[in-house]
């Protein structure tokens, strides 16, 4: 690490607190790529952006410690994991057991329990490694985020909890998934190592909840463009609650931020209910509802909106509906069923938060020479709004070009004008996809493991392979698809998400999950209920399979597919060999 690096940091002395001081190092080593990242862009904003124009909101990064990757390497290696964590077979639960039950470095306990004893606030115990969050390291989502109340007189507890926090997160560079996201991107066990940030979470006390009004996503190029969106337009996501939802793929609030007032296309009001967010997690500041360490949501509840009805919160954030006339109403001022639509402030401009949004990407763009994604959170009256999370994205590249005339012809397999990504494939030979006549989503928790079973064979034998899929991946929500990580289909360098009789939902839009795809050049093609074009799964089912599961079915075809993705027009097919 350059001295510089080093020096945008203080050294722990109990000063996490100081305003003048608000990015903190413990231990030795490297920050990893989101420490790093929040430093750059708190002195570019310092510098470029101004306030003023935004009356009504402060803009601040939340203070933050972060532990060095020194600290990382020592816990390994004095405490012997290097033996658990190359042991066949081994279960994340079970590594993470063996990560709790060792100890941190002395001298790191003590500055632990120094800053526990001074800040009393809920904390965000995230991963920083030295891969992650890097410029255009597709490691977004592959590692440990944990929240802990810190609340209560007895230091003991919150430092216990802190701790326990810090070491699932080390843990987590080991789970099966990530050490799989791995080899599938090139990456050795020994280019990794992690730091920990350590950053008061964001968020209001509502009883014995606590969260943001708002958390976001906002990208300053969308790689989906819905109706007369652009992709250099950019794109946002919007969710009360902690940030898990979007996180996740769960329901939230898309628009473009060069249309605001613009609605996403449900088609019907009854649709927009049904499809939009209705429950949100929260920190739960009570009794915790058991002792789970290693989980990652020990400390989280999930609500629904009558309880952020009785907190107070929905005033800027919703709309009701009214059964009478069937129309959506701005505001909470009558009795009804509520949606998240953000329209207080996206059409009624009451907080100018879009116009910061698209400040915050054009001076983070610049800053970074590259298409960004931030991540934030915001709290209401006042209002302030939370940087939490800045890193770099690539745009298409290449010159591929297909015409709604390119999409028809008994050699195609799958076409779609709702198509992510840009170029050509032509050397992939596996075709791995969940069987249409067992699909049913009260399955789907069922499919996932399928799916990363063969994935790890497929990367194993170095077979990069086209997956598709009925219904959304990476939603945490079986309900809506099928709940894998991309770290369990990493393999994969092209997707299609299909629906059909039986599955009829909006299809992926989560945040790591697309950062992942967009970053490792992944071909995505998605067929929506509406679609006029379909998969040819009886031209799927007719070729020899290699492994068949209870869902999914494997087949390796004698010569490749051409897949194509035209990323300017959004258009996107693949043909059949042309011998078969």
């Amino acid at each position: 690490m350059s001295q510089d690096n080093r020096s945008s940091f203080d050294v722990f002395e109990h000063g996490f607190l100081d305003p003048e001081a608000p990015l903190i190092r413990i231990g030795e080593g490297e920050l990893g790529g989101k420490a790093h990242g929040l430093v750059h862009i708190r002195e570019v904003l310092n510098t470029d952006l101004n306030m003023e124009q935004f009356p009504g909101i402060t803009l601040d990064i939340p203070p933050l410690a972060v532990i060095g990757t020194g600290v990382f390497d020592a816990f390994i290696k004095e405490n012997n994991l290097h033996e658990v964590v190359y042991r066949d077979h081994i279960s994340d639960e079970d590594l993470t057991r063996a990560f709790l039950e060792s100890p941190l470095p002395a001298e790191v306990l003590t500055d632990l329990r120094a800053l526990v004893e001074q800040v009393h606030t809920p904390l965000a115990v995230r991963s920083s490694s030295l891969l992650e969050d890097a410029r255009y390291e597709p490691f977004a989502g592959v590692y440990a985020t944990k929240m802990i109340p810190n609340k209560g007189k007895d230091t003991n507890l919150r430092l216990r909890q802190l701790v326990e926090a810090i070491k699932f997160v080390y843990a987590s560079t080991f789970f099966r998934h990530a050490r799989n996201y791995r080899r599938a991107t090139g990456h050795t066990e020994e280019e990794e190592s992690m730091a920990v940030v350590i950053q008061k979470l964001v968020g209001k006390h509502h009883g014995e909840r606590f969260y943001p009004e708002i958390s976001g996503v906002a990208r300053s190029y969308n790689y989906y463009p819905v109706g007369r969106a652009k992709p250099e337009e950019g794109v946002v996501y919007l969710a009360l609650g902690l940030g898990k939802t979007i996180v996740d793929g769960e329901p939230c609030w898309m628009y473009s931020p060069a249309h605001p007032k613009v609605e996403p296309p449900f088609g019907s009001v009854e649709k927009l209910l049904k499809e939009t967010q209705t429950d949100f997690w929260v920190l739960n500041m009570g009794e915790p509802l058991q002792r789970a360490p290693t989980s990652e949501t020990e400390y989280l509840l999930r609500e629904n909106l009558t309880v952020a009805e009785q907190d107070g919160v929905l005033r800027y954030l919703a709309s009701t509906y009214s059964p009478l006339s069937g129309r959506l109403s701005i505001g909470t001022g009558f009795p009804g069923p509520r949606a998240l639509t953000f329209a207080p402030i996206l059409v009624l401009e009451e907080i100018p938060l879009n116009r910061l949004l698209v400040e915050l990407l054009e001076i983070c763009q610049h800053a970074l020479g590259a298409p960004v994604e931030i991540e934030f959170a915001m709290t209401l009256n006042p209002h302030r709004f939370a940087l939490l999370q800045v890193r770099s994205m690539l745009a298409p590249t290449g010159e591929t070009r297909l015409e709604v005339e390119d999409l028809r012809g008994e050699h195609v397999l799958v076409a779609t004008e709702n198509a992510m990504g840009n170029g050509t494939l032509e050397t992939i030979r596996d075709v791995v996809y969940v069987r249409p006549e067992n699909f049913e989503l009260r399955y789907s928790a069922r499919i996932a493991p399928e799916l990363e079973r063969i994935n790890e064979r497929l990367v194993a034998e170095g077979r990069p392979y086209l997956l598709i899929v009925l219904g959304r991946l990476g939603t945490s929500d079986p309900w809506l698809g099928i709940p894998v990580r991309w770290a369990q289909i990493s393999g994969a360098c092209a997707v299609v998400e299909a629906t059909g009789s039986n599955v009829r939902v909006e299809l992926s839009r989560g945040s790591h999950f697309f950062h992942n795809i967009v970053s490792l050049g992944v071909k995505y093609l998605m067929l929506s209920s509406s679609s006029r074009y379909t998969v040819d799964w009886e031209w799927l089912d007719r070729q020899e399979g290699e492994e068949e599961t209870e869902f999914v079915r494997h087949v390796r075809l004698p010569n490749p597919l051409q897949i194509r993705v035209d990323g300017y027009s959004g258009r996107g097919v693949i043909y059949k060999p042309a011998d078969l």
